[in-house]
């Protein structure tokens, strides 16, 4: 069996197009039961992108009925991916739509996040750009912190569009200090920050830069294990008044961040920094921080 899904591989790989008709032919009935096998999915899938639309019907019409299943199957998401991928909408509404509704339980599935990224990157349907987009929104911060979600929350910030990106950012906005030190949400905030446009950068450095009666908000993100390299991230791409401001508050706290792990990361970020300034005017280079 193992070396007939091979052979079958090879041709649609390198078979005429006679060939290659007459293979997609003979996988008609076993395309759900080869969807769900570790070497059969990969020739589905190689038959997805290069027979003609006609066939591609025929082949996908097989998962109607069964296409959460393969969603949640390590080896049926990867079909279900090329479907969206390589067929119109269209002609897989039906996988499609069965999503509506789903949106957060897949963003939190290991296998689901996947499928539902190629959904919102190819199926350019308004209607279903909109759906998708409003199931996200409504639990962007449960999505941003959960180990799947926050791959789905940082693809839209990613690649959506201006306003599904502000969007984000809105919901966002208020929890940037406490998303920042979350292992998952961490990764958002950092997309944020080189993603969303100038307005909402300088929103989001405001809050970083803010206090409580215990302590400067900056200070506590450098000593933390996430929320250090958020920090590093506004560095990056905080425009020249910005980057001064927010290293003159680190530079305060250089001697302290010296003893903790993850503020060693700063001190290293901000002495390279202030090397390349110097060097760009042509001064002898000086240690932001003495020896011990």
């Amino acid at each position: 069996m193992f070396l007939e899904i091979m052979l079958f591989r090879r041709f649609f790989e390198h078979g005429s197009t006679a060939q290659i008709k007459e293979l997609a032919d003979q996988l008609i009935g076993r395309v759900l039961a080869l969807s769900l096998q570790m070497y059969g999915c990969r020739v589905i899938q190689k038959a997805i992108e290069v027979v003609d639309l006609g066939q591609q019907t025929k082949m996908v019409a097989e998962l109607d009925g069964h296409v959460m299943r393969c969603v949640r199957d390590q080896n049926g998401n990867h079909v279900i991916q090329k479907c969206i991928e390589c067929i119109p909408q269209n002609v897989i509404e039906f996988i499609v739509s069965t999503f509506y509704g789903q949106v957060v339980v897949l963003s939190t599935h290991p296998y689901g996040c996947r499928v539902i990224q190629r959904v919102l990157e190819h199926c350019d349907d308004p209607k279903t750009q909109q759906i998708m987009m409003d199931e996200v929104l409504q639990s962007v911060c449960l999505l941003a912190t959960d180990q799947y979600g926050n791959y789905v929350v940082q693809h839209v910030m990613e690649h959506g569009k201006p306003h599904e990106r502000s969007a984000i950012i809105e919901k966002l906005i208020g929890q940037i200090v406490q998303m920042s030190q979350q292992k998952f949400a961490s990764n958002v905030i950092e997309k944020c920050l080189s993603f969303g446009n100038p307005v909402e950068r300088q929103i989001l450095i405001g809050e970083m830069l803010g206090s409580t009666e215990e302590s400067e908000h900056l200070e506590v993100m450098m000593k933390d294990q996430f929320a250090n390299y958020v920090v590093q991230k506004v560095l990056e791409t905080c425009d020249d008044q910005q980057r001064e401001a927010i290293l003159t508050r680190i530079k305060a706290h250089l001697n302290t961040l010296k003893k903790y792990t993850y503020g060693k990361h700063i001190v290293a970020r901000v002495e390279k920094l202030v090397a390349a300034g110097e060097k760009r005017l042509g001064l002898q280079p000086s240690r932001v921080l003495p020896e011990d």
